[in-house]
């Protein structure tokens, strides 16, 4: 997240091939591109997400009341791990004992998780205050083991695991268990070096320190400590709702993490897509140059989010294990003891010195503002990403636009060539700008699609009151980013975009001119 520094155009006419791609749609009688795709083939060993998709779910996984800070709360000694192997669960509470179950996130008939374990119960013990490392302010808990884990029997996918208190009070730890085979799947990219960002557990975040001060910030951040608030908010927010919509629809699917792809892109091989979910700020260099690489051999990629890319990270180790620590400076990168001798692995924001590299580069827009609440306007109704919206140029929806947005910026590196899909008019610190959703192909035959705005998959659960008030977004909103959402995955699903989708009509230089 960082501070930002008219009218609607109508849609390009889609041209011919686009115009040959939906009526082949609805001559078959199917009228949908979603229906006109056909079915994945399935991954090749592993586990299959369509079988636990149809498993029998658990109604009641939903957190109850977490009472004080301090009631229990805990965190794993592993980010994600493969399915058999064991973790370590850290746990403080002030219970006399405590449960725990995992819950599996998913379809499950409309259940949206299943119970896959849970433990017997434990005793329970209030730990020590967390310690604080001077130089960097970071904030370690650094308790010891309270039960080991052995996940065998454990599919593959997201997990949130709850702590249940003796007291009644509860607390998410959210963990991957994740997938080594991506072949001819669509590998979910979860983003923990993000949640643990914005972590002020014990005090301090990358964005402020006990006092609430910018200056007193963590440089480095350590995933030794638990998550605050529910203990799992940036997954229930930016990543829940698309995990449950991807295995409802029955493709296959993998399971990662940034931190993961970090150290090794295999799960990204033969991979027919990846997703990057809501709110996926934080990326290293590896990550970023692994993802790269996967959309050159022909990953389609989907941002479905915004301020995706944005910050330069650094893992390091942290209590026994490698990776446990994501160093960002930020503002106060010439601290870095990267700088100046290792100028591309300064954590500071991508598109800065000294190894500047803006993420439009990858991700075809460019973060431009905080914090902004606009209604998203649809620019090319005909693109096959709203077939079946039933959308009109000029349609919009309130509120979808939100609270950080991305655009296209004329002279930012960007792959070409690119269709701007959505162009939304907003105000951002009284300054007048757009937000757009953005479509372009690489000569691999990838696909790649940006939202441009953060409340994409918040957008998912629009008008449920699962996430409050949902700022304001309703049904209609729901349908229209459900529907959008499906014919992207199934779409990506299939292979290189660019074999069975229209291409880009390239019209940045139509809607910004030059």
């Amino acid at each position: 997240m960082t501070h930002p520094g008219a009218g609607v155009t109508p849609a390009d006419d889609p041209g011919p091939g686009r115009r040959r791609f939906l009526a082949l749609c609805a001559g078959a009688g199917l009228g949908t591109a979603a229906a006109c795709t056909a079915a994945p083939s399935r991954p090749r060993g592993g586990h299959r997400p369509e079988t636990e998709r149809d498993a029998p779910g658990t109604a009641g996984w939903r957190l109850g009341t977490t009472g004080p800070p301090d009631a229990v709360t805990g965190y794993p000694d592993r980010v994600s791990v493969l399915p058999g192997e064991s973790f370590g669960l850290h746990v403080s509470t002030t219970a006399a004992s405590f449960r725990v179950s995992a819950f599996r996130i998913g379809w499950y008939g409309g259940s949206q998780a299943r119970r896959i374990w849970t433990s017997g119960r434990i005793p329970g013990r209030a730990r020590t205050a967390p310690l604080v490392l001077p130089a960097t302010r970071t904030v370690r808990a650094d308790w010891p083991v309270s039960l080991p884990v052995d996940t065998t029997g454990w599919p593959e996918g997201a997990y949130l695991l709850r702590l249940e208190a003796d007291t009644g009070h509860q607390r998410y730890v959210p963990l991957v268990v994740r997938s080594t085979d991506g072949t001819g799947r669509t590998v979910l990219l979860h983003a923990p070096a993000t949640w643990q960002a914005y972590n002020r557990w014990g005090g301090a975040s990358l964005y402020a320190g006990a006092n609430g001060a910018y200056a007193t910030r963590s440089l480095a951040v350590s995933f030794d400590r638990p998550y605050d608030g529910s203990g799992a908010e940036k997954f229930l927010t930016y990543e829940r709702a698309l995990v449950v919509l991807a295995e409802r629809l029955g493709i296959p699917l993998a399971y990662s993490t940034g931190t993961d792809v970090h150290r090794d892109p295999g799960v990204l091989r033969g991979a027919h897509a990846a997703v990057c979910l809501g709110h996926d700020e934080y990326w290293t260099p590896e990550q970023r140059a692994h993802v790269t690489a996967a959309r050159d051999s022909g990953t389609n990629i989907a941002f479905l989010g915004a301020n995706t890319c944005f910050r330069r990270v650094r893992l390091e180790a942290g209590q026994g294990a490698g990776d446990r620590t994501v160093v960002c400076y930020k503002t106060d990168y010439r601290a870095d003891p990267c700088y100046p001798s290792h100028p591309a692995q300064v954590t500071t924001d991508y598109r800065l010195p000294p190894g500047a590299d803006p993420e439009s580069a990858l991700t075809g827009v460019l973060y431009e503002g905080y914090p902004v609440d606009a209604p998203y306007v649809v620019r090319a109704a005909g693109h096959w990403a709203y077939e079946g919206t039933g959308v009109r140029a000029g349609d919009a929806f309130a509120h979808l636009v939100g609270v950080e947005y991305d655009r296209v910026t004329p002279g930012a590196p960007t792959p070409g060539p690119l269709e701007i899909t959505a162009h939304s008019p907003l105000v951002c610190a009284g300054r007048p700008s757009h937000s757009d959703s953005a479509y372009y192909n690489t000569p691999s035959g990838a696909g790649v699609f940006a939202t441009g705005t953060m409340r994409w998959v918040e957008g998912l659960l629009a008008g449920t009151g699962e996430l409050g008030r949902d700022h304001g977004m309703d049904a209609r909103t729901r349908a229209f980013v459900t529907r959008t959402t499906e014919n992207v995955l199934r779409v990506f699903a299939r292979g290189p975009a660019a074999r069975h989708a229209p291409p880009p009509s390239a019209d940045v230089r139509a809607v910004y001119g030059g």
